[in-house]
């Protein structure tokens, strides 16, 4: 009976050691998504941005592609790709606007992450 009562009484949850570790984890993941979430957002407005240019200009010049993502860069403040670096061709009927790139993202110290971005508007 009294071996029933004290394994009734015993506490069973996360040590606080446990709590550190899963604290630990969280606080490095958030920290990575923090440093890595801008440069997936500033990709996808440039992606946006062609999309709608390829749609919007289907008759236009290279020129007026290359002005229209110069008004739209300066809209929506992404910089990693220039109106000059742009690919711009025609398949068929279709002008198909491209660009890739990469980013370098410093995580700490002398630790850091390449991504590599490509986006084209032909579907």
């Amino acid at each position: 009976m009294m071996g029933k009562l004290q394994a009734a009484g015993r506490q069973q949850g996360v040590t606080i050691l446990g709590l550190v570790v899963v604290l630990v984890v969280v606080i490095f993941v958030s920290l990575l998504g923090f440093k890595l979430i801008p440069a997936f957002l500033e990709y996808n407005a440039m992606k946006n941005a062609i999309y709608a240019i390829a749609r919007e200009k289907q008759n236009g010049t290279v020129s007026e592609i290359r002005r229209a993502f110069d008004s739209r860069q300066a809209i929506d403040d992404f910089q990693a790709v220039k109106a000059s670096e742009l690919e711009v061709t025609k398949q068929g009927n279709q002008i198909v606007i491209s660009f890739a790139y990469r980013k370098e993202v410093p995580l700490f110290m002398n630790v850091g992450l390449y991504l590599d971005f490509a986006a084209s508007s032909a579907k």
